[in-house]
């Protein structure tokens, strides 16, 4: 760990090891904007995530969020195993701001949604892993969210219902004010996004509109992948 002194991992004045996993990070975003978040694993992405969905207070500095934030980082966080799939669209909802009236509006169209049927009156216990990720993704789907944070494509059953979940997905994105996404696809976020921030190391490399900031960033990773290769044949 003292090796670490070199970079981000350090020890304070107590002897306790301190990773600074984001450090310096400063911007700014307006209603309409469209965030990709990109870098190495490692670069601090999630960290941020986490930050603006005030699940980390910052050591320092300050993190300023008008309008309500979902997180869609963990969206099983909060369930209960020995809760049926019907009381689980409450607990999941009071977890993610909704009140009574919106998750006995919506109850009906997110069990709709999940195609589960009889199983939502079966205790989650009793659910294939597929079935939770149905569950937890059209209760996270069904919130309406000023501010979106989004980290990774999820992926929810089979091609069919994925492209129902993308759909969704879609949609949830269109009535957001603003959508912050961690993905590690360029091709995503030049589609979906017109901002992006690049994040190297804890600090923002660049920040910036999507086609200049991912040109930079492609141009970067091939180059750090450049080399010559020797085919041998017998």
């Amino acid at each position: 760990m003292r090796m670490g002194r070199r970079n981000r991992i350090a020890e304070d004045n107590s002897g306790v090891v301190v990773v600074k996993a984001i450090d310096g990070v400063s911007f700014k975003l307006e209603s309409g904007d469209r965030l990709g978040l990109i870098g190495h694993n490692g670069a601090g992405k999630s960290t941020l995530l986490r930050v603006m969905a005030g699940i980390y207070p910052p050591t320092s500095g300050m993190v300023e969020v008008k309008g309500r934030s979902v997180p869609l980082l963990d969206i099983a966080l909060g369930m209960d195993d020995q809760s049926t799939g019907r009381q689980n669209i409450r607990l999941r909802g009071l977890l993610l701001g909704m009140n009574e009236v919106e998750i006995r509006t919506k109850t009906d169209e997110i069990a709709d949604f999940t195609e589960l049927g009889d199983y939502l009156d079966l205790p989650l216990r009793t659910y294939s892993s597929g079935m939770r990720v149905r569950l937890a993704f059209a209760i996270s789907t069904a919130v309406d969210a000023d501010i979106l944070l989004l980290d990774e494509v999820l992926g929810v059953g089979d091609a069919a219902f994925q492209e129902k979940a993308n759909r969704r997905l879609r949609d949830f994105h269109n009535r957001a004010e603003i959508v912050v996404l961690a993905i590690h696809s360029s091709e995503t976020i030049r589609k979906t996004c017109n901002k992006a921030l690049w994040m190297e190391r804890g600090k923002v490399r660049m920040f910036g509109e999507v086609g200049d900031v991912l040109d930079s960033y492609d141009q970067t990773m091939n180059a750090s992948l450049g080399g010559a290769v020797d085919v041998l044949s017998r």
